[in-house]
C-alpha cells in the first residue's frame, strides 16, 4: 500500500487567502506590503524558487521586489544593500536568498536584517528568541514543515521526531519549533553513527539534509510520517526531494510530495509574515 500523500496545496492557499484580505485591507489604508528578495546566486534551484515568491507576491497584492546583486557580490556589498533595505520605510519584509558566494556566511550576514523585517527568521536575534520560546518571525521552510503535520492532524505530542539535518535554515529551528508542540526530538547529521537506526525509530522523519533521494525505506519505520524538505532540479526540469519517494512510498504511513508539500506553503507563510510585518 502506498502512503497517504501529505499535500500542502490547501493549506497554502488557506494562509495565502488570509494573507490577501489583511494585504488588500492594508493597501485600502495606504500601505502597500512589500517584500525583497537579495539574490546573489546563479544556483538554478535557488531561481526556480524566488520566481515562484514573486508570483505568488503578485497573486496577494504583496509588491515583491527582487535585488539581484550577482553571484560574485562581496560579502560588504550584500551587507550594505540589506542595511539599505531594513531602512526603507516602504520594504516589509527582506529576505537574503541563499547560496551565497564563497566567503559570504548567512549567519553573519542576516544580522544586518533589521528584526522587524525579517520575515523568513534568519537574523540571530530571530532564531534566538525563537529557541527561548518568544515571538519571532520562523524561518518560513522550518513553520511550514510543522504547519503541514498540524494540517493533517499529525500527533505531535509524545511523538518521537527524527530530524535529518542541522542548518540554522530549516534543522535546527524546526527542531525547536517541534520540541515547543511537545515532541521528543532527534536532531541528526552527516556524523551521526547509524543515521537508518536512529531514523526508523521514529514515529516522524524530517528529511533536510540537502542530499537528493538520500533517505530510503531503510531509513524509515513501517507507518511513519515522512516529511521531505529537499528541492533539486532534474535533468527533464521538474523537482526532486530529500526522499526517495519510491523507494519509501511503500513503507510509510504517509508522505509530503515534491513538489506540492512543504513548497508551497513555505511560499504562503513568507506572505504571511510580509503582511504582518507590514501591520497587517
Amino acid at each position: 500500500m502506498s502512503a497517504t500523500v501529505l499535500s500542502g496545496k490547501e493549506l497554502s492557499a488557506t494562509i495565502r487567502a488570509g494573507a490577501a484580505e489583511r494585504a488588500a485591507a492594508l493597501t485600502a489604508a495606504g500601505t502597500v506590503p512589500r517584500l525583497a528578495v537579495v539574490v546573489a546566486t546563479a544556483d538554478e534551484a535557488s531561481a526556480w524558487y524566488v520566481r515562484s515568491i514573486a508570483r505568488a507576491a503578485g497573486k496577494t497584492g504583496i509588491a515583491c521586489d527582487i535585488v539581484d546583486l550577482g553571484a560574485t557580490a562581496a560579502p560588504e556589498s550584500i551587507r550594505a544593500r540589506l542595511a539599505e533595505l531594513s531602512a526603507d520605510e516602504r520594504v516589509h519584509g527582506v529576505i537574503l536568498q541563499t547560496p551565497l558566494p564563497a566567503g559570504a556566511s548567512l549567519q553573519e550576514l542576516a544580522g544586518a536584517i533589521a528584526f522587524e523585517k525579517d520575515v523568513d527568521g534568519a537574523n540571530p536575534v530571530s532564531l534566538g528568541r525563537l529557541a527561548a520560546g518568544l515571538s519571532a518571525f520562523a524561518p518560513a521552510t522550518a513553520e511550514a514543515v510543522v504547519r503541514v503535520l498540524v494540517h493533517h492532524g499529525i500527533e505531535l505530542a509524545g511523538r518521537r521526531v527524527a530530524v535529518v539535518g542541522r542548518s540554522i535554515v530549516v534543522g535546527k529551528p524546526v527542531a525547536h519549533l517541534l520540541l515547543n508542540a511537545d515532541a521528543t526530538v532527534t536532531v541528526c547529521h552527516s556524523r551521526t553513527r547509524g543515521l537508518a537506526a536512529v531514523t526508523s525509530a521514529a514515529d516522524v522523519v524530517v528529511a533536510a539534509v540537502g542530499r537528493a533521494g538520500m533517505i530510503t525505506a531503510d531509513h524509515v519505520a513501517p507507518g511513519a510520517v515522512v516529511i521531505d524538505v529537499g528541492t533539486h532540479p532534474t535533468e527533464d526540469g521538474g523537482l526532486t526531494g530529500d526522499v526517495d519517494a519510491a523507494s519509501v512510498s511503500g513503507r510509510a504511513g504517509a508522505l509530503t510530495p515534491v513538489p506540492g508539500g512543504v513548497g508551497p506553503v513555505t511560499t504562503a507563510l513568507l506572505l504571511s509574515h510580509t503582511v504582518r510585518a507590514a501591520g497587517g
